[in-house]
């Protein structure tokens, strides 16, 4: 099991402060790697409830199995590594939730293993670089026909963490945009192709 407290201040981009800062930290193409997070959750949305999120990331052929919940000022992020067959079958439908440290954290919900199924997925083209005290990540997601752009900063001290983050965005004359979790974006967006389907039929 591995099981870690995230701390991480976001801030979504446009575009083209996007392309300015990764111009400024010399970020080419080959810095970014492609990785794909599969949402999951019940019918009912017992998790997001909860404000806890359960995704499979896919990265460089490896699997993880990643339950997020709310931990003080940071989340809790509980993650065992699948077998590629269990987690294909777990994205097809086809097998429940393994037996492992991320089943053991979802006994604490009303809900059943089986119950539990895919929403789709958000594909991320990421970068990241040591800087100062932490890891700055540049993320470019796409979901349902949407392009959006962010910048994450991860720390183990909140209030240097914060320091830092707000004195980069200055320093580059980026906008404060606060940035949801991309599992609270995705689920936005497909709501809303949802809504112009039912518009539609």
């Amino acid at each position: 099991m591995t099981q870690q407290i995230e701390i991480e201040f976001k801030n979504m981009l446009t575009k083209s402060d996007f392309h300015k800062l990764i111009k400024e930290f010399n970020l080419g193409n080959e810095n970014f790697n492609k990785q794909v997070n599969f949402y999951f959750d019940t019918y009912n949305f017992v998790l997001k409830q909860h404000n806890a999120a359960l995704r499979i990331r896919e990265k460089n052929g490896q699997y993880e199995l990643t339950l997020k919940e709310p931990l003080g000022q940071g989340l809790l992020e509980t993650t065992d590594v699948l077998e590629p067959c269990i987690a294909e079958d777990l994205i097809n439908g086809r097998n429940i939730i393994p037996d492992g440290d991320v089943c053991i954290q979802l006994q604490k919900y009303p809900l059943q293993p089986e119950k539990i199924r895919l929403f789709g997925s958000l594909e991320t083209e990421r970068a990241e670089i040591n800087y100062e005290s932490g890891l700055l990540v540049f993320d470019k997601s796409s979901y349902f026909g949407k392009e959006d752009y962010e910048i994450e900063y991860e720390v183990t001290d909140i209030d240097a963490g914060k320091a830092s983050f707000l004195s980069l965005l200055n320093r580059y004359d980026i906008p404060i945009i606060p940035a949801e979790n991309k599992i609270i974006r995705f689920y936005k967006e497909k709501q809303k192709h949802t809504e112009k389907r039912i518009e539609t039929e």
